[in-house]
């Protein structure tokens, strides 16, 4: 008897997990033509669904975190490593660094440094464009004055810029704007751009709520998909991402996403996970970053690369 009746309460706990699945109906918004899924949990709260999408849209929040680390202090563990093709570590760089910033100008202390394989050439500069690009996001060469945390109103751009500086300013718009178009690449500009009309023909678009770090969310994704077939090879750029939004402040707590890509001159395959930290006061800034790509463009050498940044300590003037 008391046999049965475990039984039962295990089948009706069972049951009544399966309803309620079949109860939480995903729901389909049309705004502005463009198709958007949403959560049974978000329809159930009753938002202003156009205004809440036209700010994620429109974040800032993101750059506006990367641009904070140029008016603070910071300690950071840097871990870069560069791999062949089998994926043995052919040179890589492990320190620990301190940014200092003393009336408004910045300089960096590096505290520790192991270096391995050819990560730097015999002049001293890096001898791969991934610890450059890195070095341009988190280490200060020399003293730097003036700088400030302002991004309304400023659009990145390559005008003006050629040759590296161009590739860099070009890698930094991705990185921080991933989903906008980016001018002046071949082949997939247009293609990066996933809020405009034709995206909605191969992505989806689904917000819902849930829990980070003990926090509830909102999560915006952005997927390929399912049916695409061989459309996917040439028309699919971003591969996935994810992001996650304080419900109260509309700040990017986290970030995930995903790349790739084949042409005649060049491919990447590269995934970056972001997270933030708030030091008070709506002072949103990047605490871990991990990254792992492949790519070759032509006339420089592939590139496989993974690197970690962590960072802590974070000083104000």
């Amino acid at each position: 008897m008391r046999r049965s009746l475990i039984f039962g309460s295990i089948f009706c706990c069972c049951f009544l997990q399966l309803s309620s699945q079949l109860l939480a109906q995903d729901s389909t918004l049309i705004i502005d033509e463009k198709r958007f899924t949403l959560s049974e949990v978000v329809v159930r709260n009753n938002l202003d669904y156009k205004m809440l999408l036209e700010q994620i849209k429109e974040d800032t929040t993101f750059y506006k975190a990367f641009k904070n680390l140029r008016v603070l202090g910071f300690s950071s563990y840097n871990d870069i490593q560069m791999k062949d093709k089998k994926g043995a570590v052919i040179a890589s760089l492990s320190s620990k660094t301190r940014q200092n910033r003393i009336n408004g100008c910045r300089t960096m202390d590096v505290l520790e440094e192991k270096v391995t394989g050819d990560f730097y050439d015999r002049s001293g500069d890096y001898n791969y464009m991934t610890p450059e690009l890195y070095a341009s996001l988190f280490f200060t060469k020399g003293t730097i004055c003036g700088e400030n945390n302002i991004v309304a109103g400023k659009k990145r751009s390559v005008a003006g810029k050629k040759g590296m500086e161009k590739h860099k300013e070009q890698l930094k718009m991705l990185f921080f704007n991933p989903g906008k178009k980016i001018a002046g690449i071949p082949f997939i500009g247009d293609k990066l751009d996933l809020y405009d009309e034709t995206a909605h023909k191969y992505y989806d678009y689904r917000l819902d709520i849930e829990e980070y770090k003990g926090e509830l969310c909102y999560v915006f994704s952005i997927m390929p998909k399912a049916d695409l077939g061989f459309i996917k090879n040439d028309r699919i750029v971003v591969d996935q991402m994810v992001t996650w939004f304080n419900m109260k402040t509309m700040s990017v707590l986290a970030r995930n996403y995903a790349l790739s890509y084949k042409a005649g001159v060049y491919d990447f395959d590269v995934s970056m996970e972001v997270e933030m930290t708030n030091l008070g006061n709506n002072l949103i800034v990047p605490k871990t970053l991990r990254y792992k790509g492949n790519w070759d463009v032509i006339f420089k050498k592939r590139e496989r690369a993974i690197f970690t940044a962590t960072l802590f300590d974070f000083k104000r003037n």
